[in-house]
């Protein structure tokens, strides 16, 4: 019995002993930014200043947003976080963040994106990337996105719509509710299979598409790779020994296997078609070592990613603040119709560049609801904020808070208003260029923009023209985000209620 207790006690002093170390070691972390002059928020263990990844209770945007109205009220600058014991720095200023995003950009080039290029090669994609090999593929890949790349693949989208105007047709006739971002997103799915791949994905007619599928799964934060993929966020390189991927491999699979059984069908057969799939292969055939088909195809990965899910967010937000805002809605019908009949009443590339109303409903939509609500870099050599004692050493994960800023009452008066006027010509030449953020900026730009605007803006025209909106009681209002998805997304749904617009019918919206 003796022996027992003091075999007890011993357990009990090294537990007491391991829980002193910890604490003492959070402690200490946690006085990281103190010792570097730099202000921080008050973190708590474990999580620091984050909240727990594992029970998020708020988007993250939104999370992030409490942290930035609170170092405004501060009057700070910048400020310290703790991710757990890694230290954060978050940009207030917009000076400041133009130097990290542009001016000062060799010291941030990274994302601080996990990757693990030899046992996930999805993963080792152009927005994850960084460094040497980061420049080496934007340099290859910026021509396929100029505007003459564009309008080669501009009728393949067209080609598209016809399932989308018979998907709304059929809710329309049966007056029934539309989900409306499931609708965009077979939309959006369909157009990427096709500029990407070369291949019709039947999401409207296969009610579980694998394209539509496996698009979805890559999306889902499910509590497994969660916690893979903190650790490996925590410890990459441990991570990378270790084997650890942040791409499902059943996902991986299936987008590998597409990439390969392409490439190698259109290599035999000698097929050639303008989409950026025939862009990678040239660019693999120019020179041996130029481009991998595991790099091409996490390149089509990531394109397919941004492409079907960006696009079809940003247009199910649009509509659904122009369904809230019927004048709003007609102002913009109004300028499509006027576009078009010049046009001869068809969509052309050339057309959809004149729509400038349109613009500014896509761009205060991005600004409300951005597809990615926070953006990353990572410090990659030591860096002296301009005018003040602050080092923000290598390795230090870099937060850029874009829907805070975009609901920054400084730079957008009533916030929670929709109001597409904040972007004609004078109110954007008044306000700071990196007040809006949807895409990034600097040389780390979206590097896929113009696609994602030509796709939202065709997509938009046509639905508009034809249909008019509603919001129907389904939606459940106000809109709360989903804590537990990467991009930007409504709990319970946008359900949207659609009316045909009769030929020759408009009602001249009121300035």
């Amino acid at each position: 019995m003796v022996l027992f207790n003091c075999g007890c006690c011993n357990i009990v002093a090294a537990l007491i002993t391991l829980v002193v170390v910890v604490v003492a070691y959070f402690k200490w972390s946690f006085q990281y930014w103190k010792r570097r002059n730099l202000p921080n928020l008050k973190p708590t263990i474990p999580w620091g200043t984050s909240t727990d990844p594992f029970k998020p209770d708020v988007y993250v945007g939104l999370q992030v947003k409490r942290l930035y109205d609170e170092m405004k009220v501060k009057g700070w600058k910048h400020g310290g976080l703790f991710s757990i014991t890694s230290p954060t720095y978050l940009v207030v200023d917009l000076d400041y963040l133009k130097n990290i995003m542009a001016k000062d950009f060799q010291y941030f080039v990274d994302r601080g994106f996990y990757y693990n290029e030899k046992d996930d090669p999805l993963s080792a994609h152009l927005f994850a990337i960084g460094g040497q090999k980061w420049r080496n593929l934007r340099t290859k890949f910026t021509p396929t996105f100029t505007s003459g790349k564009m309008k080669m693949m501009f009728q393949t989208l067209v080609d598209c719509l016809p399932n989308l105007l018979g998907k709304i047709e059929s809710g329309c006739d049966t007056q029934t509710p539309i989900d409306i971002k499931e609708v965009l997103g077979c939309f959006t799915t369909d157009v990427i299979g096709s500029c990407a791949f070369g291949l019709d994905c039947n999401t409207f007619k296969e009610e579980n598409s694998p394209f539509r599928e496996y698009g979805r799964k890559a999306l889902q934060v499910q509590p497994l790779l969660m916690l893979r993929l903190v650790f490996a966020m925590l410890c990459p390189n441990v991570a990378k020994r270790l084997g650890v991927t942040a791409v499902p491999k059943d996902v991986s699979g299936f987008f590998m296997k597409v990439v390969k059984d392409t490439i190698h069908y259109r290599e035999t057969n000698k097929v050639s078609r303008n989409d950026f799939l025939q862009i990678l292969i040239d660019l693999k055939n120019q020179d041996s070592n130029a481009l991998t088909i595991e790099e091409a195809a996490a390149q089509c990965f990531v394109f397919f990613l941004g492409g079907f899910e960006t696009s079809s967010t940003v247009m199910t937000f649009a509509l659904y603040e122009l369904a809230r805002n019927p004048h709003l809605q007609e102002k913009v019908r109004h300028e499509i119709n006027t576009v078009l009949d010049k046009h001869d009443g068809k969509i052309t590339y050339e057309a959809i560049q004149e729509m400038k109303y349109m613009d500014q409903v896509i761009n205060e939509a991005l600004r409300m609801y951005p597809p990615l609500s926070i953006l990353t870099r990572k410090c990659v050599k030591n860096y002296k904020v301009p005018d003040e004692d602050v080092i923000i050493e290598e390795g230090v994960l870099v937060i850029i808070p874009v829907l805070a800023i975009h609901y920054d009452e400084n730079y957008y008066p009533e916030p929670e208003k929709f109001d597409p006027e904040r972007f004609c010509d004078d109110n954007k030449k008044a306000r700071h260029q990196y007040a809006h953020l949807p895409f990034g900026e600097g040389p780390r730009l979206c590097i896929g923009v113009r696609f994602g605007m030509m796709q939202t803006k065709v997509g938009l025209t046509t639905l508009l023209k034809h249909y008019r909106f509603t919001v129907n009681g389904k939606t459940q209002e106000p809109l709360k985000m989903k804590v537990d998805s990467m991009i930007t997304a409504a709990e319970g749904e946008i359900w949207l209620n659609a009316e045909k617009v009769k030929i020759g019918e408009e009602i001249i919206a009121s300035e």
